[in-house]
């Protein structure tokens, strides 16, 4: 049995349809029912069965709970953990520390005792640490802690800890870090906001750089770590570097959009993140735009892939191709 966790999620939902055509027995953790829609929103994207999407085994409960989730692991002997909260904005950090830390200890412990025999952790690139000046991000880069670092990179490196202590029980982990993930469905979270947004016409662009992969190069290289020999790795998955400016751009061509036109610099939205911050203060919402978004879209990271590509003897697809797939299912 291989259960997945976050199965309603962008990489989980891609991740189901991938093992449904190679498995039998596949067990997801779901919150909500109406999320399930959702996956069988991305099953249709592959013109899939639908007797496809019933192959799986819908296990409602929260990873937060222990009680709820220990009937989970009943006969489980891979995991696959994409749950996660991703946020960036301050007023979210405890309930992230909640699920990617905590969540992902209690997987950690649950797999230990049902001798699970893999664990895969889906991580992030914001877990990665900085290269040295004029090398790019690879495996060896680690967070430092000493940083002013986003809530998000902390529990999600967090959540790398408790999976390294996994590796130390006798459980085979595999860890993966993609980049920004491109794929269809979720329009309206995520990755997704930005098909959305250049849709419905935006004006603003920056010139930051960061890594970009397509969620099919995801899945693909976590079921193939998986199905492998090859245990306790971790992994950058990152297609191809690209600024914001480009990935817009790119976006609104295969849309048959305006590119966006207007380049909001450093110090610019150094002023709005400052804006956005006090105005929720004043007003108790939440922030719109937060400080390390507003440092992400300005700064300029360059990943590696290369180990993945090498132990895998795979190539990964162009960011441009991936782009016009994606809004190709756009509705």
């Amino acid at each position: 049995m291989i259960l997945v966790t976050g199965g309603t999620g962008l990489v989980g939902a891609h991740l189901l349809y991938h093992l449904c055509k190679s498995h039998d027995t596949i067990r997801a953790v779901y919150r909500t029912a109406a999320s399930l829609e959702q996956v069988k929103t991305v099953f249709g994207y592959y013109r899939s069965d639908e007797q496809l999407f019933h192959k799986i085994e819908w296990f409602q409960a929260d990873i937060t709970q222990v009680p709820a989730m220990i009937p989970a692991f009943n006969d489980v002997t891979q995991v696959y953990h994409c749950a996660a909260f991703i946020s960036f904005d301050p007023k979210d950090y405890r309930e992230m520390r909640k699920v990617n830390i905590h969540g992902t200890a209690i997987m950690v412990n649950l797999a230990i005792d049902a001798k699970v025999e893999k664990f895969c952790y889906v991580s992030s690139i914001a877990a990665s640490g900085d290269a040295i000046e004029g090398e790019q991000i690879d495996e060896s880069c680690l967070l430092n802690k000493e940083l002013d670092n986003s809530g998000y990179a902390i529990t999600k490196f967090g959540g790398e800890m408790e999976v390294w202590r996994a590796s130390q029980e006798g459980v085979k982990v595999i860890i993966v870090n993609p980049g920004v993930i491109l794929g269809s469905g979720f329009w309206n979270s995520g990755s997704g906001k930005m098909i959305t947004k250049v849709a419905k016409g935006l004006s603003f662009y920056t010139k930051g750089i960061t890594g970009f992969i397509g969620v099919e190069d995801v899945v693909k290289s976590m079921m193939a770590l998986m199905e492998s020999d090859i245990e306790n790795e971790r992994f950058i998955l990152v297609s191809e570097n690209k600024t914001y400016q480009e990935i817009f751009c790119t976006i609104a061509d295969k849309l048959g959009k305006k590119r966006p036109k207007f380049n909001v610099r450093s110090w610019q939205i150094s002023v709005l993140w400052r804006v956005s911050w006090l105005f929720s203060k004043l007003t108790g919402t939440a922030v719109l735009l937060s400080k390390y978004a507003a440092r992400s879209a300005h700064s300029k990271s360059f990943y590696s892939s290369e180990k993945v590509k090498k132990t895998l003897e795979i190539e990964l697809e162009p960011i441009e191709s991936v782009i016009e797939r994606v809004c190709k299912n756009y509705y």
